[in-house]
């Protein structure tokens, strides 16, 4: 993972990543007749800001440590979780509301002015769906490819989990740079509020709007 210091596209990935600061307005306005658009292209582009927000978030963390005398090196707060919509995201864990919030404004302005590798997060659901389709799809493969035997099956099983393992982290980047992640061009943060999940633990939301 790298954590996207300049605009130059990532090299360890083979295509080059430059998004179009008015592709997603330009193609609401080509397709608005496919319902339900909108909010994809906002789900997108909030996953983007949630990843880069708890990424600001631990360098915000290395700073205090820094503060502190402490080693300060950037770290990912395990202990937070996020989950996105078209409205904003929720982000679950123990978290200050006005680091929240300057957090969430620094991310989108780094996101937007370039910084476009702080769109992907290591932690993300995407990898592991990738991870699981890779596996089944290379298990069934395998399993159809190699002698029926109980052993032959199972050491053929242990192949496709090896091997999803080594390609998930990689596939897993690129899913969520091309397909699930969209730099937030057309975001405005409206809100960052406390509120409570489901079994009473703190979390915050941060509300968006879309903007031309």
């Amino acid at each position: 993972m790298t954590y996207g210091r300049s605009a130059s596209p990532d090299p360890t990935f083979p295509f080059e990543f430059v998004p179009q600061r008015t592709q997603d307005a330009e193609l609401l306005h080509e397709l608005e007749f496919v319902p339900g658009l909108k909010e994809l292209l906002l789900v997108r582009q909030v996953h983007a800001l949630e990843h880069a927000t708890v990424w600001v978030l631990g360098e915000q963390a290395a700073r205090d440590d820094r503060r502190r005398g402490r080693l300060g090196q950037l770290r990912d707060n395990q202990e937070l979780g996020g989950m996105s919509s078209d409205r904003g995201f929720y982000l679950y864990g123990h978290v200050n509301t006005q680091q929240l919030r300057r957090a969430a404004q620094t991310a989108l302005t780094r996101l937007t002015e370039g910084e476009w590798d702080l769109a992907v997060h290591p932690r993300c659901g995407t990898n592991l769906s990738v991870g699981m389709l890779l596996t089944a799809g290379l298990a069934f493969g395998i399993s159809w490819l190699a002698p029926k035997g109980p052993l032959e099956q199972l050491f053929g099983l242990g192949v496709a989990a090896t091997a999803a393992a080594q390609l998930t982290p990689d596939l897993g980047q690129l899913a969520q740079r091309y397909i699930t992640t969209a730099i937030p061009f057309n975001l405005a943060i409206e809100e960052v509020s406390p509120v409570e999940d489901l079994w009473g633990r703190p979390s915050h939301f941060v509300g968006v709007r879309w903007i031309e």
